[in-house]
């Protein structure tokens, strides 16, 4: 099977690996490229693809393997896997490179409750260090004077603004931005799906039914058509006895017949799954869980029959009661929506901080919000003036609102209160 590389993507990894192993006159050329993009868009596979077809061999390190109980192993890990890969070049005489999937998950903080150990700190030391000097590299306890080939180190990763901002400037990395456009997507997915005789426009009509999938969900769908002969193999077995028919069995594994991969029934399992994905998005039960809890509402009072003569005394006020939000002064806005107002209100009225973050499309796809402001309860109409604001100036971002409980010192609501 021949999978499709992408032209853009082929010819910046080529112009990187190669003019790493060039000796320019006068020119410093970065040692790292980081490869972005938001999930599921096949940033690692294309690359294994262009190593392949450039004969380059690749030592892998993974996002798992940058923390450890023990500090400064990660950061020896990377320098043993880059000498080693400096070792292959000398030895095989080809090129070789240093590839690391999803770097921001391993080195990346994402907000203020990521946790930043030695360990990444000293991750992100060894990259720059490497990247200053990619012909001395040094193991921890050891000094060869022997100068080293220079080995191109390629990241991947969803976000690199979650790195550490000296890592990622211009001189020691180089960034590329992957988003396949339709061209793109619809060769990959011709790639996925060349054995299974679907036409060239069978195939964009089916990238076209879901343009805003990314190419892991027709890899997904693909992989979905094979479940009805599963399902039929495990009943036809029984369901007692399908584990000692499918592993170690006498009669070997069992065999497939070519499914019909008709484009009627793709669209009908693309669409189950993007059922599937809207709800997860829609149930987020994580704010049921942490949403506040509402008091429940007071018995409704004829005001015509009762009449308020006096205010609370000081006595009253210090016990513990439920209040609702009713009993408290209603807050006014002019330019916030009922629902939105409704939602502060009760924030300020629980005892909590407001806080407002907002996010362009790219961030919000991959959960890097950006802090607006943050006010305690106390402070109502700075409050409702600081969100009225957020909203203006960030009308074409996804904003949301945040209670905090300032005794925890943590969130107990997240709301998306705007969308572009």
């Amino acid at each position: 099977m021949s999978y499709y590389i992408s032209p853009r993507f082929l010819s910046k990894l080529a112009v990187h690996i190669t003019k790493n192993f060039l000796e320019l006159p006068g020119v410093r050329v970065p040692l790292i490229l980081g490869i972005h993009g938001r999930k599921g868009e096949g940033k690692s596979f294309q690359c294994e693809l262009v190593f392949e077809r450039m004969g380059v061999e690749a030592i892998h390190i993974t996002a798992g393997e940058l923390e450890s109980p023990d500090a400064g192993d990660p950061g020896r890990l990377i320098r043993l896997r880059y000498r080693e890969a400096a070792d292959l070049i000398k030895v095989r005489g080809k090129m070789c490179v240093v590839m690391m999937n999803d770097l921001d998950a391993g080195a990346g903080r994402f907000d203020s409750g990521t946790q930043y150990t030695v360990n990444t700190q000293l991750v992100n030391a060894t990259l720059m260090n490497i990247a200053d000097r990619p012909t001395d590299v040094q193991l921890p306890g050891s000094y060869d004077s022997t100068p080293l080939h220079r080995v191109p180190i390629m990241v991947t990763g969803n976000d690199f603004s979650t790195l550490y901002a000296p890592l990622i400037r211009d001189g020691r990395m180089e960034k590329f931005y992957w988003e396949p456009d339709r061209a793109d997507k619809i060769g990959i997915v011709s790639g996925i799906f060349q054995p299974d005789g679907l036409s060239p426009s069978q195939i964009e009509q089916l990238v076209d039914t879901f343009p805003n999938q990314a190419i892991d969900f027709f890899s997904a769908v693909r992989a979905r058509i094979y479940d009805e002969q599963i399902k039929k193999l495990i009943y036809d077995v029984g369901i007692e006895r399908v584990s000692s028919r499918v592993v170690n069995s006498v009669d070997g594994p069992p065999v497939f017949k070519k499914p019909e991969f008709s484009l009627p029934l793709l669209i009908e399992y693309g669409n189950l799954m993007v059922g599937e994905q809207q709800r997860v998005q829609n149930s987020r039960l994580v704010e049921e869980y942490n949403t506040l809890r509402r008091p429940s509402q007071p018995e409704p009072v004829d005001v015509t029959r009762h009449q308020v003569t006096a205010e609370p005394s000081k006595t009253d006020a210090t016990k513990k009661v439920n209040v609702t939000p009713s009993s408290k002064a209603q807050l006014q806005s002019s330019q916030l929506k009922p629902e939105v107002l409704q939602q502060v209100q009760e924030i300020l009225n629980g005892g909590y901080h407001i806080a407002l973050e907002y996010a362009d499309e790219r961030r919000f796809r991959s959960n890097a919000w950006k802090s607006c402001a943050t006010f305690p309860n106390e402070q109502k109409s700075e409050a409702i003036a600081a969100v009225e604001t957020c909203l203006a100036e960030h009308s074409g971002e996804y904003v949301r609102l945040i209670a905090i409980d300032p005794k925890a010192k943590r969130r107990v609501v997240e709301k998306i209160i705007q969308r572009p």
